[in-house]
């Protein structure tokens, strides 16, 4: 069963942040081909929730690497998928807050 994908604001945000940044350091075709990656992977995890990893228990938060620079945090609910995060590696992990 598929199942809805939610954006929290955080993650819409730091999405916002990486495309600004893919559009104004590469180009046009490097953000497209960006959103295409994240639609593919957000289109998986919607069908199998349950593939990527679990890095937090207590909060049933999971984590897929979208590429070495960018990954996401998203937790399984009963009807939908939340997704918590878009996090850039390159930054200090102790700024990732859920």
């Amino acid at each position: 069963m598929t199942k809805k994908i939610i954006w929290s604001p955080l993650s819409e945000a730091d999405f916002e942040k990486v495309l600004d940044y893919l559009y104004k350091s590469w180009n046009e075709q490097v953000a497209l081909d960006f959103m295409t990656e994240v639609e593919k992977i957000l289109n998986q995890i919607s069908k199998h929730p349950r593939q990527f990893p679990l890095v937090n228990e207590k909060r049933k938060v999971r984590k897929c690497v979208i590429s070495k620079h960018n990954t996401i945090f998203y937790r399984e609910k009963k009807e939908c998928v939340e997704l918590l995060r878009f996090f850039d590696t390159r930054q200090t992990p102790s700024k990732l807050k859920f």
